[in-house]
């Protein structure tokens, strides 16, 4: 046979490989038959709360009657929950362990919702306590957080509530959720740091003040005040700190914080791929858009502008929506009368989050109530994936390690990656009772958004992560949907009508 009979025969072969392999799902999500996500799902719903670990939120997999001690482990089996139930890590103390105690969710008992920790980037440090020899964190610094009380309250604190968890009872939604469909107890918060810069990975994969630097804001924005707006439209004087690749936040000088670099919604736009972000207010810092220059498209040029009012944020159907509360939900109405977009983000105010110092203990019944919708819909139920994740760790302990990169020249070194926080994806596609030993974290969102809907990479935090593709089997019999049953304080929730609620700017 001639060499060139030769070379088209192996060309051929070549293709026929990469056909089997684009069927077998290399690359995207999918299953060993190559059944894949692109060819089940039609609209992906992220939602976000705020500040919690799996060790602080998620006890009560491990107690009656919610869960059972045997269901958990540390280390955990295969079909056990990674939760750790004594003997929390605490180097500040003789015998180097703290038993954790039981604290409220919300306004009532032991938490009367009027402190916070902090979940700045030394308060990452103080936890994770990184043997340089093996970078690896110990786990045991998290006596060493700070804790911060609203001004003239007095006896606000209960001791050491770094080592505290929340009674199961005030979380039994989120309880549900994760035992029903698929919980990932391998998630991890892309960045070291708090709520600010959480956002922006959120949404893009990176909080880089543009798409070439080297250098992440890390922390949330100075002089705004707790009122003030964040990002592009914040006061002239506000600046955020910048962390380079060995993990100084003093070699750079602070920057106002307006960034410009491309986001996963400007992919969506480009491919005609419908999305929508609801959040509290156009200031927040738990409102990504704000702070990207070109989706906020402030009104006088940085660092003068005082609103957003680019294309996505006006018009008679805005693709940010704020103003954003239980009571003034436009996710439900959007639900309801068959206006979901292909990916929505759902950002909660202070009072439906479950951010301590802000929360009154209405998040399990903000999520819930969006979660049933959703599956009660026969329009949506069958084609969507609700993933339910949480933006840092918020100063709570947890005992899982991250894999932190300090190298100095790899993406992300300095700053990546942050604490676990949890994650429950909900689907009719999603493995019933499945618990992701994976490593995931936001950037695995984004790409599981891209494979799903095709789309390139950000070359963020994508472009590392896994695509989420263990959590489902889209060969399965769809899963029928199981309502949750509402907290107890759901009507209080429900008839709240305060105006949305900002975060602290801690």
């Amino acid at each position: 046979m001639s060499r060139s009979a030769w070379l088209s025969i192996a060309i051929l072969l070549l293709l026929a490989a990469g056909f089997l392999l684009s069927l077998n799902g290399c690359g995207s999500s999918s299953t060993a038959t190559g059944v894949s996500a692109a060819s089940k799902i039609q609209h992906v719903v992220i939602i976000f709360q705020e500040n919690r670990t799996p060790d602080n939120l998620f006890q009560g997999l491990c107690i009656a009657p919610y869960g059972s001690p045997s269901a958990c482990g540390s280390p955990a089996s295969s079909t056990q929950y990674e939760i750790q139930t004594s003997n929390w890590l605490n180097n500040q103390v003789a015998g180097g362990v703290t038993q954790p105690g039981v604290i409220d969710l919300g306004t009532v008992g032991s938490n009367p919702d009027n402190y916070d920790l902090s979940h700045a980037h030394s308060a990452f440090l103080d936890m994770c306590d990184l043997n340089s020899a093996t970078n690896t964190c110990a786990m045991d610094g998290a006596e060493l957080i700070p804790v911060g009380c609203n001004a003239g309250v007095t006896g606000c604190a209960p001791a050491n509530p770094q080592f505290m968890y929340v009674n199961p009872a005030d979380v039994a939604p989120y309880l549900t959720m994760a035992q029903t469909y698929a919980f990932a107890d391998h998630m991890f918060q892309t960045n070291q740091g708090p709520s600010f810069p959480a956002h922006q990975f959120i949404i893009s994969g990176t909080s880089a003040p543009s798409a070439t630097s080297s250098l992440f804001a890390s922390e949330n924005p100075l002089g705004s005040g707790p009122t003030a707006n964040a990002g592009c439209i914040g006061i002239p004087t506000e600046t955020v700190t910048l962390i380079d690749p060995s993990g100084s936040e003093t070699s750079n000088s602070p920057i106002y914080p307006c960034f410009e670099h491309p986001t996963l919604t400007d992919s969506l736009d480009n491919a005609g791929i419908t999305w929508r972000y609801y959040a509290p207010s156009a200031g927040s810092i738990w409102t990504a858009p704000n702070a990207i220059q070109h989706m906020c498209g402030p009104n006088n040029p940085p660092p003068n502008g005082t609103a957003c009012v680019g294309a996505d944020w006006t018009g008679t159907s805005p693709k940010v929506v704020i103003g954003q509360s239980q009571t003034n939900a436009q996710i439900l109405s959007d639900i309801a009368n068959n206006q979901l977009q292909q990916v929505s983000w759902v950002i909660p105010d202070g009072h439906d989050s479950d951010h301590a110092l802000s929360n009154n203990g209405c998040g399990p019944s903000w999520v819930t109530s969006i979660v049933n919708a959703i599956g009660q819909s026969s329009t949506y139920w069958n084609n969507t994936v609700i993933i339910i994740t949480w933006d840092d760790w918020g100063g709570w302990y947890d005992h899982v390690p991250p894999a932190v990169i300090d190298n100095g020249s790899s993406w992300g070194s300095g700053y990546v990656y942050g604490f676990r926080v949890p994650m429950i994806v909900i689907s009719p596609y999603a493995k019933p009772g499945y618990i992701s030993k994976v490593t995931h974290d936001f950037g695995s969102i984004l790409k599981f958004v891209e494979t799903t809907f095709n789309l390139p990479s950000l070359g963020y935090a994508d472009a590392p992560a896994d695509d989420l593709s263990d959590i489902f089997n889209f060969n399965q019999t769809p899963i029928q949907f199981q309502s949750i049953t509402a907290p107890s304080n759901n009507s209080t929730c429900t008839s709240d009508n305060s105006a949305p609620t900002d975060p602290d700017d801690d």
